[in-house]
């Protein structure tokens, strides 16, 4: 019996056996196995009692008892760890597959931060120059490297939602500059602290992609980027005013400073200062000069009321280890085990349809931990189980196979009992002790953050909450009108289909040019 003879590439390896137990040769197979790992992003598959010429040997009673015992020595190495998915008979024994995973062990500390700001400022630019440890030419190299979709680079504007990581190891050194490329699996499993750049568009007409990215990640800071030759611009305020309804910390990075007279930079620091102190907003720049700054700037963050000032340059690199400083040195503002203890809450951000796998769903868990093979409701669907009970087939952090998933971690879930046809961003996955309904209505406390005649019932804005992007009517209202600024109890109700929503969550809405933010007291089932 004979299969293909073995390829130097991809994540299948051939092993006749590992009798060897020499510890040069264990880190040699442990260095084979992560290249393999690598390959399948984080999945590889052995065939143990196999020649590389691929015939079906098998391995003795005895044979198989070290090379197992081997290859546990190989998997610890670079905490990988491995099922039997099959056994065969061979001419001399039994032929073994392997399916080899990468696991992390110990859990990084995670945070989030946003990039907002007005289009051109720079924030793809500026996450390229962090992630990548590169500096830019001027000339879009550094965004190439982050950006999604190609009309981003001939357009030079981000329109989507991307996310890249930042890892830092026990000693606040920066592990993405100690690697030959950008891996996600690598950074994850050498760091004890990722920092997760979510990258938002600045452009206007996308404010319903930056309203999902900020309200579907829950982040801890959000880091304003503004042009020094543009100054205070297009959407620099609107985000500024979002954050702070949204009680989220700002930090304010300066870009382009190699390329801003000296006056217009002053010009744009007045403004930038002059802003943040606004009746409103009675907030206290700080501009970043030293170590000593960084440190204060640090441990004060958490209140919302200091916004560190980050002078920075692409291309030169001014700035940018101070920033990385402070990044290392921040602490994370939501105190996620106070959530985990809670049942499962998790809302889908994005779907796949992975060959193999079947459907898989990104998004962030909010609430509870999960682990392979648990049973969970998701929904709401629009038939009459509005809520149907699968199982969590597989689970991914940062391309890294895991076996549990805690609240606050950006994940991956494998769930190919449902078809990829019927799963729509907006769904939430719950706890299966959970008794989970549809809410087709809502009543909340609104303030309308901008808007320029007046609100009134029928006014329908877009809702967005968690990542729920959904039509809502006003069908009630405690004023007859409401203008910028004013307070009031409404109800809304879904226009197009029901969502799964809680009481005393924060959703923000919109429509044209108007804005609001609201808090749901009460809540209303089919």
């Amino acid at each position: 019996m004979q299969i293909e003879s073995e390829n130097s590439e991809g994540n299948i390896e051939y092993k006749l056996k590992l009798i060897v137990d020499d510890e040069e040769r264990l880190n040699e197979l442990a260095t084979q196995l992560n290249y393999r790992l690598n390959e399948g992003g984080g999945e590889a598959f052995y065939e143990i009692g196999v020649s590389d010429e691929g015939e079906l040997l098998g391995l003795t009673s005895q044979e198989s008892e070290i090379t197992f015992k081997n290859f546990d020595k190989v998997c610890r190495k670079i905490n990988a760890s491995y099922k039997v998915v099959r056994k065969v008979q061979g001419k001399r024994g039994l032929v073994y597959e392997l399916l080899v995973r990468r696991i992390a062990e110990a859990l990084p500390l995670n945070l989030s931060i946003v990039l907002l700001g007005n289009v051109d400022a720079g924030k793809s630019t500026l996450k390229s120059t962090l992630v990548h440890n590169i500096l830019d030419d001027g000339n879009g190299l550094a965004m190439s490297k982050v950006v999604r979709y190609i009309h981003e680079i001939k357009m030079r504007r981000t329109s989507a939602v991307n996310t890249h990581i930042l890892g830092f190891n026990e000693k606040g050194e920066d592990v993405n500059s100690k690697l030959l490329n950008y891996s996600e699996s690598e950074i994850y499993l050498k760091s004890a602290k990722i920092i997760n750049l979510i990258d938002l568009a600045g452009h206007e007409r996308y404010l319903r992609t930056t309203l999902k990215g900020i309200m579907g990640n829950l982040p801890d800071y959000a880091i304003l980027v503004v042009a020094a030759n543009a100054g205070i611009v297009g959407t620099f305020k609107e985000h500024l005013g979002i954050s702070l309804a949204l009680k989220i910390p700002v930090i304010v990075c300066v870009t382009k400073i190699d390329i801003a007279p000296e006056p217009k930079l002053k010009e744009t620091l007045n403004d930038i200062t002059r802003i943040l102190k606004l009746p409103g907003l009675n907030q206290i720049p700080m501009i970043v000069k030293g170590e000593d700054d960084i440190v204060v700037a640090a441990r004060h963050i958490r209140s919302g009321r200091i916004v560190p000032v980050f002078l920075v340059s692409n291309t030169r690199g001014d700035g940018l280890k101070e920033l990385k400083t402070f990044l290392n040195i921040i602490p994370p503002r939501i105190s996620w085990k106070d959530y985990s203890g809670k049942p499962l809450k998790f809302y889908v951000d994005e779907i796949f349809n992975v060959t193999g796998v079947g459907t898989v769903v990104s998004g962030l868990i909010e609430e509870g931990t999960v682990s392979v093979e648990d049973e969970v409701f998701i929904g709401p669907f629009e038939d009459r189980v509005p809520f149907k009970r699968v199982k969590i087939k597989g689970i991914q952090i940062n391309r890294v196979f895991v076996n549990r998933a805690f609240a606050g971690q950006s994940v991956t879930f494998a769930i190919p009992e449902i078809d990829f046809e019927n799963v729509r961003r907006g769904l939430v996955i719950l706890d299966k002790k959970s008794s989970p309904k549809p809410i087709k209505s809502f009543k909340a406390i609104i303030k309308i953050l901008h808007h320029p005649t007046t609100v009134r019932v029928g006014y329908s804005p877009v809702i967005h909450a968690h990542t729920i992007r959904q039509t809502a009517k006003i069908v009630q209202m405690g004023k007859e009108l409401l203008r910028t600024g004013d307070v009031a109890e409404a109800t809304f109700e879904f226009q197009i289909r029901p969502e799964y929503l809680e009481e005393n969550e924060t959703f923000m809405f919109r429509e044209g040019r108007t804005r609001g933010i609201g808090k749901i007291v009460e809540t209303y089932s089919l």
